[in-house]
């Protein structure tokens, strides 16, 4: 059986991002119908049909994606063969960071920022949902997601979570609508909450502690974003459920001012990576750092 030509899945990759025949052979300097054949040729080496026409324009079949998922995967492990095995100084190296798009920015700062004035390294980060960047980190497109999330893990997908910080979570407000109280139960009995959206850990200790207490606060937004939380609270209308760390900036800054903290509630940071034969050393280093408190 031949083997997979990996020229031909380089151009059928470069034709799926396009998704028109002629710009591609346009773009990569080669004729149109040489670059067909070469897309028949994996065609035919995988058996199927990887495309569909539809006017002028190429659309991806079902096995077409499917190619397109692992063409990706084999892709960025060639780019990891050659950024690890590469001598070391020889480029600048990739430290490719997931994080939830959710999480605190302040943490996500605190978390890279080791690496923003080293002239070796170039850092991407990319924010999503749980579910993408996880599949990106299994293709090894990412090195680490940051999250808040612990993933299942299993035989098939060995994530690896390591526990970096935990930090409280309080009560949040202007100082005016604060006033001189911080008793959580005052506080919720007079005023309005923004809170994290159900099935959140932190709006879950939120709901018990209430429920202990007796109370049954007025909920005025339930948000899933807490960068929209953030703004939210700024103006003043109700208090909100977070960490101080995602508003460090407005508490130093008196904007915002801070209650007693909720007991027992607490937002835990994690880094979660997966097995690899050549794992990121920076980003074991950056992991070690924040797992020993060096992340404020």
């Amino acid at each position: 059986m031949a083997d997979l030509n990996y020229n031909h899945l380089r151009y059928f990759w470069a034709v799926a991002q396009d998704g028109n025949l002629s710009r591609t052979a346009e773009r990569l300097n080669v004729s149109q119908s040489a670059l067909s054949v070469q897309i028949r040729k994996l065609e035919d080496r995988l058996g199927h049909a990887l495309f569909e026409r539809r006017g002028r324009a190429l659309h991806l079949t079902e096995a077409g994606r499917i190619t397109l998922d692992h063409a990706a995967a084999i892709f960025a492990t060639g780019d990891e063969l050659l950024g690890t095995l590469k001598e070391t100084g020889a480029a600048r190296q990739a430290v490719r960071i997931g994080a939830l798009a959710t999480l605190s920015r302040n943490f996500q700062i605190s978390f890279v920022g080791p690496l923003l004035a080293r002239k070796d390294i170039e850092v991407v980060l990319r924010s999503g949902s749980q579910a993408e960047l996880l599949v990106a980190l299994q293709s090894l497109a990412l090195d680490v997601v940051l999250t808040d999330q612990p993933p299942a893990s299993d035989a098939l997908t060995p994530f690896i979570t390591h526990k970096l910080s935990e930090q409280p979570v309080s009560l949040i407000g202007t100082p005016a609508l604060l006033g001189e109280t911080r008793a959580v139960a005052d506080l919720l009995r007079a005023h309005p909450v923004i809170l994290p959206t159900a099935g959140n850990s932190v709006r879950s200790g939120f709901d018990a502690l209430v429920d202990r207490l007796g109370l049954r606060p007025q909920i005025a937004a339930e948000v899933d974003d807490m960068a929209m939380m953030r703004l939210m609270v700024r103006e003043g209308f109700a208090l909100a459920v977070l960490p101080p760390i995602a508003v460090r900036d407005e508490l130093g800054a008196g904007i915002l001012a801070e209650a007693e903290a909720l007991p027992g509630i607490v937002e835990t940071f994690l880094a979660v990576t997966t097995q690899r034969r050549f794992p990121n050393l920076v980003v074991r280093d950056l992991i070690d750092q924040a797992m020993h408190g060096r992340i404020d």
